[in-house]
């Protein structure tokens, strides 16, 4: 157990992550239980009617772990996005997530995926008003926290170890200026456990994230109004309405030949 705060209240619904600063070793220690995440992902694929492989769900749940925990890690102001491409098994893995409003949110890609020689990893991030900024590096296995750490230790140009804890509890430990490297290196999942016992912990902060997107209707239309102004028949093909799915959560969006004709009209 790490040492306890004052509970959420009631706004603060959603994942609580917390991150503690380890004294006398100089590194960052980010941790959550990942069920309440979860269970929301579960009920996003439901209520889309969405269905992944077992493969590539437990791929994807871990991917969002070790983003989640990379998040709460970095500063408030800045937009994450990562997409994981592997080859074996052949899946690509989106997320993307939003600091200032804790909002993260993502999906599986298991038809049309590149095949290539290596896995790739792709990081873009936007901090406040500043350029985005991407990097990509390459990475081996099938385990995103494993990719997650390679990304760190060739983008980021420092240490980083993910934890699975518990079935659900999630840790990660990230170097940070004169870090104790020897015992940084030598943590295993059962020293991060006792880490409040052997350990002066300092509470850093408590982030809480939900599961949101914020897609709707007005941005699937603003998605297909190009190509409505340059060949709508085509687009539509003779029905009255069109299926899109949203590009960062796959969120199934009907939109209509009326509507978008009124939409393009107006914008």
């Amino acid at each position: 157990m790490m040492p306890e705060t004052t509970p959420p209240n009631t706004a603060d619904a959603g994942l609580e992550v917390r991150t503690y600063f380890v004294r006398n070793r100089n590194a960052l220690l980010a941790r959550a239980e990942f069920g309440e995440l979860f269970v929301d992902y579960y009920l996003h694929l439901g209520a889309n009617q969405m269905k992944v492989a077992p493969e590539h769900d437990a791929i994807f749940k871990r991917s969002l772990a070790a983003f989640t925990l990379h998040s709460a890690s970095r500063p408030w102001a800045e937009l994450t996005a990562w997409t994981l491409n592997f080859q074996a098994p052949l899946v690509n893995v989106f997320l993307t997530g939003d600091n200032g409003t804790g909002a993260v949110t993502g999906r599986v890609f298991d038809e049309n995926v590149k095949v290539g020689s290596d896995n790739l990893f792709f990081a873009d991030v936007v901090r406040g008003t500043q350029p985005k900024r991407r990097s990509a590096v390459t990475f081996e296995g099938a385990d995103p926290l494993q990719a997650a750490e390679m990304f760190y230790a060739q983008s980021e140009q420092r240490e980083a170890r993910y934890f699975q804890l518990g079935e659900e509890d999630f840790a990660l430990m990230t170097e940070h200026p004169d870090c104790d490297l020897a015992w940084f290196k030598a943590l295993t999942p059962e020293k991060v456990q006792r880490l409040d016992q052997e350990e002066t912990l300092a509470l850093m902060e408590r982030r809480i994230y939900r599961w949101h997107c914020g897609c709707n209707q007005e941005r699937m239309m603003e998605v297909l109004a190009p190509t409505m102004r340059q060949d709508p028949d085509a687009l539509f093909a003779g029905d009255p309405k069109i299926e899109i799915r949203c590009p960062r959560c796959g969120a199934r969006h009907a939109i209509t030949r009326e509507s978008l004709e009124a939409f393009v009209a107006q914008t």
